[in-house]
């Protein structure tokens, strides 16, 4: 979902073009189906660094979880994956709020599901610290130590060094998923023109991601 269609939702098809299937014609096509940082990010030494950039809300990272979190499952070694909630507006940067309480608690990955389940199925905004700490209640999550995470200063550490993040990797529309500090790309971009089924856009963002780890493993 693109920065500018955060308001709607919308959940548009992939644009139309001709590029075909490049990853079947010997590899993704650069500034197409993925971007390169110039200059790269800082990166941790002996890690490639895979990050996925979402939003709670976005109904397009909800269609890619599923896909995502098995591939993460897999991953080799050198791979460290994380997730950075992104803040392109208010109600954002509360979701992001959230996401970080939880990861400071450790229960981010076990109420993710169900948090995108309550904002998409049961149309729950869960925009603020009293509506969410109620909701995550029955999953044995304490209301006031729930609070007290919220408004920590970790927590407000961790936001601003995401939306710092998400700058420096030039993020205006999720999910996207940067790699080794050095490219970035997306379901949308893999689609390379096609019109497919969104799991499919997933799938393709996955490989094109695999991609990108053998250029950051070659240095190329």
């Amino acid at each position: 979902m693109k920065r500018r269609d955060f308001s709607a939702l919308l959940a548009s098809a992939p644009l139309a073009g001709a590029a075909g299937n490049a990853l079947a014609q010997g590899g993704p096509i650069e500034g197409r189906q993925y971007l390169v940082l110039n200059p790269p990010l800082p990166t941790t030494p002996g890690k490639i660094e895979v990050i996925e950039f979402f939003w709670y809300g976005c109904p397009h990272c909800k269609v890619f979880e599923p896909a995502i979190e098995a591939w993460a499952k897999q991953l080799p070694a050198d791979v460290a994956f994380r997730k950075v909630h992104v803040a392109f507006r208010a109600n954002v940067k509360i979701h992001q709020r959230m996401f970080f309480a939880l990861e400071s608690m450790g229960k981010e990955a076990a109420a993710r599901p169900a948090i995108f389940n309550a904002i998409h199925q049961q149309g729950l905004a869960l925009d603020d610290a009293k509506s969410q700490a109620k909701f995550l209640a029955p999953m044995g999550i304490d209301p006031a130590k729930y609070q007290d995470a919220y408004n920590s200063f970790g927590v407000v550490t961790k936001c601003a060094q995401a939306e710092k993040l998400s700058e420096a990797y030039h993020i205006d529309g999720v999910p996207s998923i940067g790699v080794g500090g050095r490219f970035l790309t997306s379901p949308s971009q893999a689609a390379a023109g096609q019109r497919l089924p969104e799991e499919e856009l997933g799938q393709k963002a996955l490989q094109i991601t695999e991609f990108l780890i053998q250029r950051v493993r070659n240095k190329a």
